[in-house]
């Protein structure tokens, strides 16, 4: 996971904003329509996260790669932990408990984060419409 700073993604959304803000409003208000459906709400990706349900965060920012990630190391911790709680081997039990603990640090960190994150999820997407629009 990339570290970003916070100054450096409210910069960029000023940056942004300050593009909008310049275009005429017939062409504004087709950006706006634009984006209206992929804007994300950081409440929304936080409350994913919180649950910890595999990941369903990582897929609500339509980041498929880390989404895999998370589903596969859970999944491999939950069976895990199931095998090894019924019959199976201590080393599968502490295994998919290790994995469980990896992906939950990870998930916690993103959730500490998860205000930065969609910001700068958003700004992307401002910037790519502004882009494919060539409204500037």
């Amino acid at each position: 996971m990339n570290q970003l700073d916070k100054n450096t993604v409210d910069q960029e959304e000023e940056e942004i904003k300050t593009l909008i803000r310049k275009l005429p409003d017939n062409q504004r208000s087709t950006y706006y329509k634009s984006i209206e459906d992929k804007i994300k709400d950081p409440d929304t990706y936080a409350t994913l996260n919180y649950v910890f349900i595999f990941g369903l965060h990582h897929f609500y920012l339509k980041k498929w790669g880390p989404g895999i990630i998370d589903l596969i190391c859970s999944s491999l911790g939950v069976i895990g932990i199931y095998i090894g709680l019924n019959g199976g081997s201590d080393r599968l039990f502490f295994g998919g408990l290790f994995f469980i603990v990896i992906v939950s640090i990870w998930e916690i960190i993103a959730l500490f984060n998860s205000q930065i994150i969609v910001q700068d999820h958003n700004n992307k997407v401002m910037r790519e419409e502004l882009n494919s629009l060539n409204l500037y």
